[in-house]
């Protein structure tokens, strides 16, 4: 049932539906092991580790521990749980006593993923840069304790900061519908910048894992939700999953009825990942932009809008693979007929017909 994507840089075959560990330190350790052994034997294998509570790290231990390297685990530089319970620390000297704490309770002597943790302020980035703690990570890395290097942030603006220094092998970020169209507490960056990054990763190759897919819950209460409807797990997964760039989605989990309903998923007929009711309620200045949900299917010649569009996006930021891969497609831009079905049926007010002119010009110059 799991569907894996690989991220082109590492090499490592992920798990769209990974798991978030903000909940899961509320459990008794009975049902967070049998949660966590239940993800596992079904496909599971990627997981997050800044989570709520220092008990996190032993349920992993007692659960995965005999499979730990069939896991990935990001782990967080900068997440302190010296209390028991979660904080954040620039500290570098804190940092590693609590990066020796976690590799010890997690019965691990390596890191898949070490995460420059929370990085949300330009004073966040250059904290973690004179404090040492970046340089802590790289020399982690150079020890091969560390596998590959990753970071978290909710601000484009700063994402693209730490992207450029070409360290970066994963990127945390929060997607959600609520974010992306200026809704919740995290909604850093235009509709417009949020899907530049997305595009960015996707061109580099740095993968992105999913933060706050449900938006703390707030998507899937109609009263709480900004769209005036409550969405349901599965719509907001596959929204999530439809990101250029994006390799897994990290939902919180308690229990094993928890991994139960999210591994349906994969069993959801496409009525029930639906989100284009979302299209209804987007700001004027998302109004247009392709998000590649091909719900603008099926087109009358055969046409894969969607991919196009993608090709098209990626390939204007300078990705050469991108345009190869459209070359590579089967029909391209020049077979529209302007037959306006795809406009009709985009949620998103896509003017297709014309997108498809500037495709072939762009591709045929």
């Amino acid at each position: 049932m799991m569907e894996y994507r690989v991220n082109q840089r590492t090499g490592d075959k992920i798990s769209t539906i990974g798991l978030g560990t903000s909940y899961i330190a509320e459990s008794s350790e009975k049902k967070a092991v049998e949660a966590l052994i239940y993800a596992y034997e079904h496909g599971i294998n990627y997981a997050d580790l800044a989570t709520a509570g220092a008990k996190t790290f032993s349920y992993y231990a007692t659960a995965l521990g005999s499979v730990r390297k069939e896991m990935h685990y990001q782990v967080h530089f900068g997440a302190n749980y010296e209390t028991g319970e979660y904080g954040w620390t620039t500290k570098l000297e804190t940092v590693k006593r609590q990066i020796d704490w976690q590799l010890s309770t997690l019965k691990t002597d390596y890191i898949d993923y070490g995460f420059i943790h929370c990085l949300d302020e330009d004073s966040d980035w250059k904290a973690y840069q004179k404090n040492g703690v970046l340089q802590y990570l790289l020399d982690m890395k150079k020890q091969g304790v560390v596998q590959h290097i990753g970071f978290s942030t909710h601000t484009p603006s700063l994402a693209h900061q730490v992207l450029d220094t070409g360290l970066v092998d994963q990127l945390m970020f929060s997607i959600n519908p609520g974010y992306d169209y200026q809704h919740g507490a995290y909604a850093n960056g235009s509709a417009d910048e949020r899907m530049a990054l997305y595009r960015r990763c996707e061109m580099e190759s740095v993968g992105i894992s999913v933060m706050k897919p449900f938006s703390a819950g707030q998507l899937l209460n109609e009263k709480t939700s900004p769209f005036g409807r409550a969405l349901s797990q599965y719509q907001c997964i596959q929204y999530a999953l439809d990101k250029p760039g994006v390799l897994t989605v990290l939902p919180g989990i308690r229990d094993v009825e928890d991994v139960k309903h999210l591994l349906g998923f994969f069993d959801a007929t496409e009525e029930e990942r639906d989100y284009s009711a979302i299209g209804s309620y987007m700001p004027a200045d998302a109004a247009g932009i392709c998000v590649y949900c091909n719900h603008c299917q099926p087109c009358p010649v055969g046409l894969n809008v969607g991919l196009m569009n993608k090709y098209y996006d990626l390939a204007k930021t300078g990705d050469t693979m991108a345009a190869e891969h459209y070359q590579n497609m089967e029909l391209h831009a020049d077979s529209c007929i302007q037959c306006g079905h795809c406009e009709s049926r985009c949620p998103f007010h896509v003017k297709q017909m014309a997108r498809m002119e500037e495709i072939n010009s762009f591709f045929n110059k």
